[in-house]
């Protein structure tokens, strides 16, 4: 592993990349810790106690939300927006042909989702403004624009810092700001179960069994990540000049879990957006008993309906999330110009209709699977009566991000001929 880990940093390249990461990530904790002027950190931390919907959206960014930071929204206007843009460049035909211009046209689509994020950003804070009126020192005009354009601004440079990762350095930008978020909460997680125990709240036997499962999620999202279906494929031997080329046989791979851990980041995007534009009936005391019984019950991680919806989320954005990377049109069409074909199925619209029915088979499987594994914690926590469920979702989140990024390295490293990385 050491030896591994050397070659890394042998090659210039990516020993810049991963040192531009590591310097990014450092000024996003730093940033973490800019409190916002005319917001109470001790009242805000108690009002995310009380609140599942805010304590989600605490662990995303991490603790900044508590902390009464500027990075309290973290960057969940800006996974909103990519999700929206993403929705409607299937269903509207401008932005259709705009994607398929290349670099040109996803660079203006690219344009239209800062833009997006921005005006979400800006309405995601005016409601946790009014949501959040209790913990706000001097309640005005000035403290009113002076809190959400912090909030705004935030996440701004976030999605800035998110961008930068993915073009200059290692990973996914977005996630990997989320896993260093739920990372820096590890010390306060381990504090809490310590509280748990010897409060009497949490028995030894369950913290065994709650470690178990999470050995076992672990192990679950690692084989999940690696498992895959490979369809054959087979090339016509065809003579160019004075070669021959074709007669080889290979496969396409179609991975269980080809979306990775992105459809659990963008349903709990989406589960915390409605919560807080819900805070703003809290503005109007007749208003505020009927939303706030609605977060305390309806969208409560114990109750049947966040679990239900949070699991359908799940299967959704991995099906979503899949078809946009994987074109069985696309993939069909060129295996039909290169001499290609599945054996036994005929080339063109045949192989691309099998191809699809096998995609779906195979990601229905690993959409249900992650599902599972993302309400579990969940079920845990409503059945012991353990607050365990971010937990649980910042495991499954932790993990796969980790496998994502590693691969990442593996494939850069395997261009220059070194050993794996993951070996």
């Amino acid at each position: 592993m050491f030896e591994t880990i050397a070659n890394i940093f042998r090659i210039e390249d990516l020993r810049k990349k991963i040192f531009y990461t590591i310097l990014l990530i450092i000024i996003f904790r730093l940033g973490s810790h800019v409190p916002v002027p005319g917001l109470s950190a001790d009242a805000l931390s108690g009002l995310v106690k009380n609140f599942d919907a805010l304590n989600i959206l605490d662990m995303i960014s991490g603790g900044a939300l508590s902390k009464a930071t500027i990075f309290a929204m973290s960057i969940t206007p800006y996974i909103n927006s990519s999700i929206i843009m993403n929705l409607l460049t299937v269903a509207v035909p401008a932005l259709e042909r705009m994607a398929r211009q290349g670099d040109e046209g996803r660079k203006k689509i690219g344009q239209y989702t800062r833009y997006l994020t921005v005006i979400l950003a800006f309405i995601q804070s005016t409601g946790m403004y009014f949501g959040l009126r209790s913990s706000i020192t001097n309640v005005g005009v000035m403290s009113y624009f002076t809190i959400i354009l912090s909030f705004t601004a935030g996440t701004a440079f976030l999605m800035w810092l998110g961008e930068q990762i993915n073009e200059k350095g290692v990973g996914n930008g977005i996630s990997l700001i989320i896993f260093t978020g739920i990372v820096s909460r590890g010390p306060t997680m381990i504090t809490n179960i310590y509280n748990y125990l010897i409060g009497g709240q949490l028995s030894w036997i369950f913290l065994v069994v709650f470690l178990a499962i999470a050995i076992a999620v672990v192990g679950f999202v690692v084989f999940m990540n690696d498992s895959e279906r490979r369809i054959p494929v087979q090339y016509a031997k065809r003579v160019v000049g004075r070669k021959m080329y074709g007669g080889q046989s290979t496969h396409i791979p179609i991975k269980l879990s080809m979306a990775g851990v992105i459809p659990i980041i963008f349903a709990l995007s989406i589960m915390t957006f409605p919560i807080t534009i819900m805070q703003l009936f809290n503005y109007n005391p007749a208003a505020g008993s009927i939303g706030s019984w609605i977060i305390h019950n309806v969208f409560s991680q114990t109750s049947i309906f966040y679990n239900v919806l949070y699991f359908l989320l799940v299967l959704f954005f991995t099906f979503f999330y899949t078809k946009i990377q994987f074109n069985t049109i696309e993939i069909s069409n060129n295996m039909k110009n290169n001499g290609g074909f599945v054996p036994g199925i005929r080339p063109g619209r045949p192989t691309s209709e099998f191809i699809e029915k096998i995609l779906n088979k195979v990601t229905l499987a690993g959409a249900v699977f992650l599902g599972l594994i993302a309400v579990l914690p969940m079920l845990l926590s409503s059945a012991f009566g353990v607050g365990i469920a971010v937990g649980g979702t910042s495991l499954l989140i932790v993990v796969g991000v980790v496998l994502e990024t590693g691969k990442q390295i593996e494939a850069q490293m395997m261009v220059r001929h070194y050993k794996g990385f993951l070996e």
